[in-house]
């Protein structure tokens, strides 16, 4: 199985709590006391069912084929006051970045961002109030206990946000793959034409002093891609989260001011607020150029961002390209 069909970012499941179970309407009947008064336990709650966090998972590839999610209903009050068991809640484990939302609403429920963290998806059944809790002054012995509340059924959508330090943004072909697998242990695949990346890429890349900031490859914005041309919205959701972005241009783009224009309209188009992220611009493959062709090239850059020339085959400007990510990362 490929990098790719490995990579699931986004799941439909059918998911129904559990019922709450019925209260009990008993009377206690003891040798010696014969007319004892209503003790109904209460019904149980019914199980939930629960997303939680793990740090450890990048894709949703675990529940893809989980098509259906059932929790056991609560069971019902017994005499003696006792209580119905709760029915057993169910807990689904996710990558950190993963957001639920109601499929045929698009209601966005909430987002899973931190380890360990749990969240109630689909809440179970309340559990019904036997008899006892019913009786008063003027009705000492109530024949009637509540019914616990129903499951609750809906189809849910499980979407993935990758959740990293630093996004590469750039046209296919750009040489984000190549950047990244030069710089991280990250292996994707590379090819010279455009499209070979069909899944975003994580990368860790290690810094000095045993430090590491991760960084994501997001297939190439083409386009179009804000209408959902190419590759398009599947993708560009990934760089909402990173809290950088990387522009890579390569050297024998034809005027590199008017291709970055176009990569910032793509993400202006798709969603305004990427364009308040903190951005730097690679000129890559620039083992093509001397330093009088570079010079001239400068005055073409845009003013507003920092850039640096880059060449991921002979290591130019990698080292000084991670101490300016580094930089804008913690500043």
């Amino acid at each position: 199985m490929s990098a790719g069909e490995n990579f699931i970012d986004q799941i439909k499941i059918c998911c129904r709590s559990g019922a709450g179970g019925p209260g009990s309407a008993h009377f206690r009947r003891e040798k010696f006391a014969p007319k004892g008064g209503p003790d109904g336990g209460n019904g149980g709650r019914g199980g939930h069912i629960i997303l939680k966090g793990n740090s450890q998972l990048w894709t949703l590839l675990h529940l893809k084929y989980r098509k259906h999610v059932l929790a056991d209903d609560g069971e019902r009050g017994g005499p003696s006051r006792s209580s119905g068991l709760s029915g057993e809640d169910i807990v689904l484990e996710v990558p950190l970045g993963t957001v639920a939302r109601n499929t045929e609403t698009g209601e966005v429920k909430f987002e899973i961002t931190e380890d360990g963290v749990e969240h109630i998806l689909v809440p179970g059944g309340r559990g019904g109030l036997g008899n006892e809790n019913f009786k008063t002054a003027t009705n000492q012995s109530p024949r009637y206990a509540q019914p616990g509340e129903p499951s609750i059924e809906e189809w849910i959508t499980l979407e993935l946000k990758l959740l990293a330090d630093i996004g590469l943004v750039g046209l296919p072909n750009a040489g984000k793959s190549t950047l990244l697998s030069a710089i991280s242990e990250a292996k994707p695949k590379i090819a010279d034409y455009p499209f070979t990346t069909l899944v975003p890429n994580l990368g860790v890349v290690p810094y000095r002093d045993h430090r590491s900031f991760v960084m994501a490859d997001i297939p190439g914005i083409i386009e179009g891609a804000s209408e959902g041309k190419g590759l398009g919205l599947r993708f560009l959701r990934h760089i909402e989260r990173n809290s950088a972005l990387l522009f890579m241009i390569p050297a024998d783009a034809k005027n590199l001011n008017d291709e970055y224009q176009l990569l910032l309209n793509e993400l202006k188009k798709y969603n305004p607020e990427l364009l308040d992220k903190k951005r730097i611009l690679s000129i890559t493959k620039s083992d093509l150029l001397d330093e009088e062709l570079m010079e001239e090239m400068k005055k073409d850059l845009p003013n507003d961002i920092e850039c640096v020339f880059i060449s991921s085959i002979t290591n130019t400007g990698i080292e000084e390209l991670k101490d300016l990510i580094w930089r804008i990362l913690n500043e």
